[in-house]
């Protein structure tokens, strides 16, 4: 089976983290940035644990500074994705990354992001949506005035609200009001949990934050009464194998709960989270997943379905999702 070419939903990709080495190089260059240490010898992301990761992500955006880079980068994300047969992706965005959390500098960058998706649906045919996102570990302040400039912005492709960041800080308790101002907005909402933090921090999110979707959500296989919650409540985990494997949550994909969670009749995504910094893409996923659990087209083909249903995009663009995936897999 050719798993590069068959079509894929890969949702949820943070944007920045979907960065090509080369492309912040030449942007770094361009901008006489000194990078030093942010990359091995090979030219990879070079980072040895979850919070040197998120250091070395945090450099890396420092060359993305303006509204014609993430322009830039928006078309060099999907047009690597597309490569590897993906059709759909959500990204995570941040006002924080993007101005700052200036409302006005904002809707310059939104507007930007906004044009290269257009471009790359009318040129590669590979569709796009917007997670506008507070970062966890600039606290609970900071993340309702993210919550009030995507209240005052939302449309278009921005649809979705989030959560990513150390979710070792604080508590998605005391994110709920940032959630609650998004929600009431009218966002789909999901949120990060489950996987540095265990079952307890799923739990929370279920409870506190109202979500439809849990980012990861891997660890909810400690407690089967949260497994059966998120059964029961028909809630989206947004998985990424290579990413927990390379962080070290599990130590290799046999020892990864995806199948279990799966069994247990739980919706699961699969997705590349940040796909150069974890050195994965969605072919490599794909192909790993069916040699080690013995998954088939058929398999990939309600992965994709599940992920179309779940999606934070219009009834149209579903449509078109699917006529493309029971085409290609039918």
């Amino acid at each position: 089976m050719n798993y590069g070419k068959l079509p894929k939903c890969d949702l949820p990709v943070h944007l920045e983290g979907a960065a090509p080495p080369n492309f912040i190089r030449q942007l770094a260059n361009e901008k006489k940035i000194n990078l030093t240490g942010l990359f091995d010898s090979k030219g990879d992301y070079f980072f040895k644990n979850f919070k040197d990761f998120l250091n070395v992500y945090d450099q890396a955006c420092k060359v993305l500074n303006g509204p014609e880079e993430f322009y830039r980068l928006v078309v060099a994300a999907l047009k690597s994705s597309a490569q590897h047969g993906v059709i759909y992706t959500e990204f995570f965005v941040s006002p924080d990354f993007c101005g700052g959390g200036d409302l006005v500098a904002w809707r310059e960058y939104l507007a930007a992001m906004e044009a290269a998706a257009s471009y790359c649906e009318a040129n590669m045919a590979v569709y796009c949506r917007f997670i506008l996102t507070p970062i966890r570990h600039l606290g609970a302040d900071r993340a309702c005035v993210i919550a009030d400039i995507a209240q005052k912005t939302i449309g278009g492709r921005l649809t979705g609200f989030g959560m990513g960041g150390d979710e070792t800080f604080l508590t998605p308790k005391d994110f709920s009001y940032a959630f609650d101002m998004a929600r009431e907005a009218g966002y789909r909402l999901t949120n990060h949990a489950g996987e540095i933090v265990g079952a307890s921090s799923v739990l929370d999110s279920l409870k506190y934050l109202k979500v439809e979707r849990i980012g990861h959500g891997v660890r909810a296989i400690e407690d089967l009464d949260v497994v059966q919650r998120l059964v029961e409540e028909n809630i989206t985990l947004e998985v990424n194998p290579g990413s927990n494997i390379f962080l070290g949550i599990y130590e290799d994909l046999k020892s990864h709960p995806i199948q279990r969670l799966r069994d247990l009749g739980v919706q699961v995504t699969v997705s590349t989270d940040d796909p150069p910094f974890f050195k994965t893409d969605m072919t490599k996923e794909y192909s790993n997943l069916a040699n080690v659990f013995n998954w088939t087209s058929k398999t990939f083909f309600l992965l994709n379905t599940d992920a179309v249903k779940a999606a934070f995009c219009d009834d149209k663009t579903k449509e078109i999702l699917n006529s493309i995936l029971e085409r290609e897999y039918v």
